[in-house]
């Protein structure tokens, strides 16, 4: 006759009932709340790593995670005298840079959170926009329109060319880095040769402010999201003049980011972050929203699976768009198809 099996005793079964729940995996990061309204975000280019700018001049670094009440503050900075208006990683991760209201330029140490480096007084104007070129190469644009190229070896600026009417919203560079295009407030893109160091060409005047500037389509276009709620598009080598633009039902576009060649995520004043589709030009869907708070920036992670959000709630959310990579949307003369994934493996 076999033996019962042994059932747990009391001790054994308090100690399986004192067992913590396995934590939680969520589909995005948990939202992160902040102290005040945040500007500019973007991603470590190689860790699950997040660095936020907000209006007092602070910054922020957090490691995020989808397991629940894993994000951590790594550390934060309050070197800038004013508000911090963009934040942007080194290419291998070691250094973040910033530029203020203050007319600053910092670069931080990421590791240590200490400050390595400050120009204290890299522009006579508040600065506002800021693009990484190369390990050495730095762009800064200001808020009366003057662009600035630096070399930081040296921590001097060898181009310094003020074209712009107003603001440079965003900055942008060509694979080959040898083409600067900046967005203005003006209502016009500026164009800019760093090999030759010199003012190429501004477009046309559009409708509004020009609110942000990405390069998509393997390079063959360019494309403005403005303040008048339309999406500009350029030819590449066809600055003077749009070739294409199209009206999204939105208060404006402040801020874009390419997911892929022909798809973006485009953020705006409504609150609203659409996914957006370019030549042929279509709103796609919804990504996500700040409910009713407009929307200071949006960055893309290293792997294009979250977009990470900050608006005027003073929260940075995460939004899961990896499935916007498995859509495709296809043309036709009168009408448009949106075929997603799920519809392929449905109809195979």
């Amino acid at each position: 006759i076999a033996a019962p099996a042994c059932s747990p005793g009391l001790h054994q079964q308090d100690e399986l009932d004192d067992e913590p729940p396995p934590p939680k995996i969520r589909d995005t990061p948990e939202d992160i709340k902040q102290e005040a309204i945040v500007n500019t975000l973007a991603f470590h280019p190689h860790e699950d790593i997040l660095a936020a700018g907000d209006i007092d001049g602070d910054i922020y670094l957090y490691s995020y995670s989808c397991t629940e009440g894993e994000n951590k503050e790594l550390w934060s900075s309050g070197h800038h005298l004013k508000s911090c208006r963009k934040v942007a990683f080194s290419s291998d991760g070691e250094k973040l840079f910033s530029v203020s209201k203050d007319k600053a330029v910092h670069i931080m140490d990421v590791q240590a959170g200490k400050l390595v480096t400050r120009i204290p007084k890299a522009h006579s104007k508040p600065i506002n926009a800021l693009l990484l070129v190369d390990e050495n190469v730095v762009a800064t644009g200001d808020d009366e329109g003057t662009l600035k190229v630096w070399d930081m070896r040296k921590g001097t600026s060898f181009m310094s060319l003020k074209h712009h009417e107003d603001y440079i919203s965003d900055i942008a560079v060509d694979q080959a880095k040898k083409t600067l295009l900046t967005s203005s407030g003006d209502g016009t893109m500026g164009v800019f040769s760093i090999k030759r160091r010199r003012f190429e060409l501004l477009s046309e005047f559009q409708d509004g402010d020009l609110t942000s500037v990405s390069i998509m389509k393997r390079g063959r276009k360019v494309v403005c999201g403005s303040g008048e709620g339309t999406i500009y598009i350029f030819n590449w080598n066809g600055f003077g003049a749009t070739s294409d633009r199209f009206a999204v039902q939105a208060e404006s576009i402040d801020s874009i980011v390419p997911i892929t060649d022909s798809l973006l995520c485009a953020a705006s004043m409504d609150g609203f972050i659409r996914a957006i589709s370019i030549l042929p030009n279509r709103v796609v869907g919804s990504v996500g929203q700040h409910a009713g708070e407009p929307i200071e920036e949006i960055a893309c992670s290293r792997d294009t699976r979250f977009v990470a959000s900050c608006a005027h709630d003073q929260l940075i959310k995460f939004w899961d768009v990896s499935s916007l990579h498995k859509t495709t949307i296809i043309n036709r003369p009168t009408f448009f198809f949106h075929i997603s994934y799920l519809t392929l493996m449905q109809c195979s």
